[in-house]
Protein backbone atom coordinates (compact mmCIF):
# COMPACT_ATOMS: atom_id res chain seq x y z
CA UNK A 1 0.00 0.00 0.00
CA UNK A 2 1.11 3.30 -0.86
CA UNK A 3 1.63 5.92 2.19
CA UNK A 4 2.06 9.55 2.30
CA UNK A 5 3.94 11.05 5.15
CA UNK A 6 4.05 14.49 5.91
CA UNK A 7 5.24 17.02 8.67
CA UNK A 8 1.81 19.46 8.80
CA UNK A 9 -0.42 17.45 7.03
CA UNK A 10 -2.05 18.31 3.63
CA UNK A 11 -3.55 16.04 1.28
CA UNK A 12 -2.35 14.88 -1.76
CA UNK A 13 -4.42 16.86 -3.82
CA UNK A 14 -5.71 19.53 -0.49
CA UNK A 15 -5.54 21.01 2.33
CA UNK A 16 -8.04 20.49 4.92
CA UNK A 17 -9.57 22.97 7.58
CA UNK A 18 -10.24 20.13 10.64
CA UNK A 19 -8.88 19.79 13.28
CA UNK A 20 -9.54 16.94 16.17
CA UNK A 21 -7.82 14.22 18.45
CA UNK A 22 -8.47 10.31 18.24
CA UNK A 23 -8.99 7.78 20.46
CA UNK A 24 -6.52 6.69 22.52
CA UNK A 25 -7.66 2.93 22.08
CA UNK A 26 -6.75 1.00 18.39
CA UNK A 27 -9.43 -0.34 16.84
CA UNK A 28 -9.60 -3.88 18.43
CA UNK A 29 -9.02 -5.20 14.35
CA UNK A 30 -8.46 -3.53 11.00
CA UNK A 31 -11.04 -1.44 9.71
CA UNK A 32 -12.70 -1.83 6.43
CA UNK A 33 -10.29 0.84 4.37
CA UNK A 34 -7.61 0.19 5.53
CA UNK A 35 -6.33 -2.67 2.59
CA UNK A 36 -8.40 0.01 -0.19
CA UNK A 37 -4.85 0.35 -1.85
CA UNK A 38 -3.66 -2.41 -1.85
CA UNK A 39 -4.17 -2.86 -5.82
CA UNK A 40 -3.87 0.75 -6.89
CA UNK A 41 -2.57 1.41 -10.26
CA UNK A 42 -1.99 4.69 -12.09
CA UNK A 43 -4.30 6.92 -13.65
CA UNK A 44 -4.86 9.28 -15.79
CA UNK A 45 -7.55 12.02 -15.43
CA UNK A 46 -7.80 14.69 -17.78
CA UNK A 47 -10.12 18.28 -18.44
CA UNK A 48 -9.90 18.43 -14.89
CA UNK A 49 -9.79 22.07 -14.50
CA UNK A 50 -12.50 23.71 -11.98
CA UNK A 51 -14.00 20.17 -11.43
CA UNK A 52 -15.54 20.64 -7.84
CA UNK A 53 -14.46 17.52 -5.46
CA UNK A 54 -14.39 16.83 -1.95
CA UNK A 55 -11.83 14.44 -0.18
CA UNK A 56 -12.75 12.36 2.82
CA UNK A 57 -10.05 11.10 5.73
CA UNK A 58 -10.57 7.83 7.65
CA UNK A 59 -8.57 8.39 10.86
CA UNK A 60 -7.41 5.49 12.92
CA UNK A 61 -4.74 3.32 13.82
CA UNK A 62 -3.18 1.07 11.77
CA UNK A 63 -3.20 -2.56 13.57
CA UNK A 64 -0.03 -3.40 12.50
CA UNK A 65 2.12 -0.32 13.71
CA UNK A 66 0.13 1.07 16.14
CA UNK A 67 0.52 4.45 14.01
CA UNK A 68 -2.28 6.84 13.32
CA UNK A 69 -3.36 6.70 9.55
CA UNK A 70 -5.88 8.30 7.42
CA UNK A 71 -7.02 6.24 3.84
CA UNK A 72 -8.29 9.45 1.52
CA UNK A 73 -10.62 9.02 -0.46
CA UNK A 74 -11.92 11.73 -3.70
CA UNK A 75 -14.95 11.92 -5.66
CA UNK A 76 -13.35 13.27 -8.86
CA UNK A 77 -10.95 10.14 -8.78
CA UNK A 78 -13.13 7.27 -10.01
CA UNK A 79 -13.80 4.69 -12.88
CA UNK A 80 -17.25 6.65 -13.64
CA UNK A 81 -17.12 9.40 -16.34
CA UNK A 82 -17.32 13.07 -15.04
CA UNK A 83 -20.69 14.66 -15.37
CA UNK A 84 -21.09 17.30 -17.82
CA UNK A 85 -21.06 20.28 -14.96
CA UNK A 86 -17.54 18.95 -13.53
CA UNK A 87 -19.59 18.80 -10.01
CA UNK A 88 -18.33 15.19 -8.47
CA UNK A 89 -19.68 16.95 -5.18
CA UNK A 90 -23.45 17.79 -5.23
CA UNK A 91 -23.38 20.52 -2.38
CA UNK A 92 -26.58 18.76 -1.08
CA UNK A 93 -25.15 15.54 -0.45
CA UNK A 94 -22.16 16.76 1.01
CA UNK A 95 -24.37 18.44 3.63
CA UNK A 96 -26.19 15.10 4.07
CA UNK A 97 -22.87 13.40 5.05
CA UNK A 98 -23.33 12.23 8.58
CA UNK A 99 -19.12 11.88 9.54
CA UNK A 100 -19.82 10.49 13.03
CA UNK A 101 -22.17 7.62 11.25
CA UNK A 102 -19.29 6.83 8.99
CA UNK A 103 -16.69 6.79 11.67
CA UNK A 104 -18.91 4.33 13.13
CA UNK A 105 -19.99 2.30 10.13
CA UNK A 106 -16.19 1.51 8.71
CA UNK A 107 -14.88 1.21 12.62
CA UNK A 108 -12.39 4.67 12.28
CA UNK A 109 -11.93 7.43 15.11
CA UNK A 110 -12.66 9.68 12.93
CA UNK A 111 -13.53 10.39 9.62
CA UNK A 112 -12.76 14.54 8.37
CA UNK A 113 -13.88 16.22 5.65
CA UNK A 114 -11.85 18.45 3.13
CA UNK A 115 -13.75 20.78 1.10
CA UNK A 116 -15.79 21.30 -1.27
CA UNK A 117 -13.01 22.75 -3.36
CA UNK A 118 -12.34 23.38 -7.07
CA UNK A 119 -9.44 21.89 -8.76
CA UNK A 120 -7.30 23.79 -10.98
CA UNK A 121 -5.15 21.88 -12.92
CA UNK A 122 -5.94 20.90 -16.53
CA UNK A 123 -4.45 16.68 -16.24
CA UNK A 124 -3.45 14.90 -13.21
CA UNK A 125 -2.34 11.02 -13.13
CA UNK A 126 -2.22 9.41 -9.57
CA UNK A 127 -2.58 5.85 -7.92
CA UNK A 128 -6.02 4.88 -7.63
CA UNK A 129 -7.41 2.12 -5.22
CA UNK A 130 -10.80 0.26 -4.62
CA UNK A 131 -13.98 2.87 -4.87
CA UNK A 132 -16.97 3.12 -2.38
CA UNK A 133 -19.55 5.02 -2.15
CA UNK A 134 -20.04 7.80 0.54
CA UNK A 135 -23.52 9.30 0.81
CA UNK A 136 -24.75 8.99 -2.26
CA UNK A 137 -20.95 9.75 -3.69
CA UNK A 138 -18.76 7.16 -5.60
CA UNK A 139 -14.96 7.93 -3.94
CA UNK A 140 -11.89 6.53 -5.25
CA UNK A 141 -8.98 5.84 -2.93
CA UNK A 142 -5.89 7.81 -3.45
CA UNK A 143 -3.79 7.96 -0.76
CA UNK A 144 -3.04 6.53 2.81
CA UNK A 145 -1.82 9.44 4.57
CA UNK A 146 0.68 9.22 7.99
CA UNK A 147 -0.86 11.36 10.92
CA UNK A 148 0.75 13.35 13.69
CA UNK A 149 0.95 11.89 17.03
CA UNK A 150 -1.31 15.02 17.91
CA UNK A 151 -4.17 13.10 15.19
CA UNK A 152 -5.28 16.35 14.12
CA UNK A 153 -4.97 17.23 10.44
CA UNK A 154 -4.16 21.39 9.94
CA UNK A 155 -1.48 23.66 8.43
CA UNK A 156 -0.68 27.28 9.76
CA UNK A 157 -1.92 29.98 6.60
CA UNK A 158 0.84 31.04 4.50
CA UNK A 159 3.39 28.36 6.04
CA UNK A 160 4.98 25.97 3.49
CA UNK A 161 5.42 22.91 4.46
CA UNK A 162 6.34 19.47 2.42
CA UNK A 163 4.40 16.57 1.59
CA UNK A 164 5.09 13.15 -0.02
CA UNK A 165 3.21 12.47 -3.10
CA UNK A 166 3.87 10.05 -5.94
CA UNK A 167 1.30 11.49 -8.83
CA UNK A 168 1.72 14.63 -11.40
CA UNK A 169 -0.34 17.11 -13.07
CA UNK A 170 -0.10 20.24 -15.25
CA UNK A 171 -1.98 23.29 -15.63
CA UNK A 172 -2.15 23.82 -19.66
CA UNK A 173 -1.30 26.62 -21.96
CA UNK A 174 -4.10 29.51 -22.05
CA UNK A 175 -5.22 27.92 -18.74
CA UNK A 176 -6.04 31.41 -16.66
CA UNK A 177 -4.19 31.12 -13.30
CA UNK A 178 -3.47 32.73 -9.92
CA UNK A 179 0.18 33.06 -8.77
CA UNK A 180 1.34 34.81 -5.35
CA UNK A 181 4.90 35.80 -5.50
CA UNK A 182 6.91 35.92 -1.84
CA UNK A 183 9.53 38.11 -0.78
CA UNK A 184 11.97 35.34 -1.52
CA UNK A 185 11.41 34.81 -5.41
CA UNK A 186 8.94 31.73 -5.25
CA UNK A 187 6.15 32.20 -7.66
CA UNK A 188 2.90 29.52 -5.81
CA UNK A 189 0.57 28.46 -8.32
CA UNK A 190 -3.10 27.50 -6.91
CA UNK A 191 -4.33 24.51 -6.88
CA UNK A 192 -7.59 24.03 -4.96
CA UNK A 193 -9.63 26.86 -4.60
CA UNK A 194 -11.76 26.55 -1.05
CA UNK A 195 -15.72 26.78 -1.34
CA UNK A 196 -16.60 25.23 1.78
CA UNK A 197 -19.73 24.06 2.81
CA UNK A 198 -21.02 27.91 3.31
CA UNK A 199 -19.10 29.47 -0.36
CA UNK A 200 -18.38 32.84 0.27
CA UNK A 201 -17.21 33.77 -3.42
CA UNK A 202 -16.91 31.96 -7.27
CA UNK A 203 -13.48 31.36 -8.28
CA UNK A 204 -14.60 34.61 -10.52
CA UNK A 205 -15.08 37.20 -7.85
CA UNK A 206 -12.01 35.78 -5.95
CA UNK A 207 -9.86 36.39 -9.57
CA UNK A 208 -11.47 40.11 -9.48
CA UNK A 209 -11.20 40.93 -6.40
CA UNK A 210 -7.29 39.64 -5.57
CA UNK A 211 -5.59 40.87 -2.12
CA UNK A 212 -8.69 42.31 -0.93
CA UNK A 213 -10.19 38.61 -0.26
CA UNK A 214 -7.93 38.60 2.74
CA UNK A 215 -7.82 40.27 5.94
CA UNK A 216 -3.87 39.38 6.58
CA UNK A 217 -2.17 38.89 3.34
CA UNK A 218 1.35 38.87 3.95
CA UNK A 219 3.83 41.92 3.72
CA UNK A 220 5.70 42.09 0.36
CA UNK A 221 3.83 39.42 -1.15
CA UNK A 222 2.09 40.12 -4.80
CA UNK A 223 -1.32 38.41 -6.14
CA UNK A 224 -1.37 38.43 -10.05
CA UNK A 225 -3.73 36.51 -12.48
CA UNK A 226 -2.27 35.03 -15.44
CA UNK A 227 -3.34 33.31 -18.86
CA UNK A 228 -0.43 30.29 -19.42
CA UNK A 229 1.83 30.79 -22.32
CA UNK A 230 3.19 26.99 -21.69
CA UNK A 231 2.36 24.06 -19.77
CA UNK A 232 3.02 24.32 -15.84
CA UNK A 233 3.85 20.90 -15.25
CA UNK A 234 4.23 19.87 -11.45
CA UNK A 235 6.32 16.55 -10.90
CA UNK A 236 8.72 17.19 -7.96
CA UNK A 237 12.23 15.93 -7.78
CA UNK A 238 11.57 12.57 -4.99
CA UNK A 239 7.93 12.78 -4.56
CA UNK A 240 8.24 15.34 -2.38
CA UNK A 241 6.39 18.41 -2.94
CA UNK A 242 6.51 21.83 -1.33
CA UNK A 243 2.37 23.45 -0.54
CA UNK A 244 0.88 26.14 1.22
CA UNK A 245 -2.53 26.68 2.31
CA UNK A 246 -3.72 30.26 2.59
CA UNK A 247 -6.04 31.85 5.51
CA UNK A 248 -9.21 30.88 3.43
CA UNK A 249 -7.91 27.11 3.45
CA UNK A 250 -6.86 27.51 -0.64
CA UNK A 251 -4.25 25.61 -1.48
CA UNK A 252 -0.69 26.76 -3.28
CA UNK A 253 2.15 24.62 -5.07
CA UNK A 254 5.49 25.95 -5.36
CA UNK A 255 6.46 26.20 -8.72
CA UNK A 256 10.10 26.04 -9.99
CA UNK A 257 13.29 24.10 -9.51
CA UNK A 258 12.68 20.73 -7.94
CA UNK A 259 8.57 21.41 -8.37
CA UNK A 260 7.72 22.16 -12.33
CA UNK A 261 9.27 22.31 -15.57
CA UNK A 262 9.81 26.03 -14.87
CA UNK A 263 8.02 29.44 -12.89
CA UNK A 264 5.46 30.80 -14.66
Amino acid sequence: MKTMKVALLMTALIAAPVTGSFAKEAPPAETKVMRDGDSAKTVRFENMHQTRFIELFFGTKDPKTGKLVAPCFNTMYTSKKPPASKDTSPQALVKSLDLVQLAKEYGVAKVMLNGPKIWMPNWVEIKMGKERDFGGMTMGWVAQLNLPDSGTIEGAPWKPMQIARDSKWAWTKGTKVALLDDPEGNTWILKGFQLGLNPQQTWQEYLAKGTASYKQFPAGWKFRVKTLEQDVIEIPDNNLATIMTDELFHVWDKTGPGMTNYKP
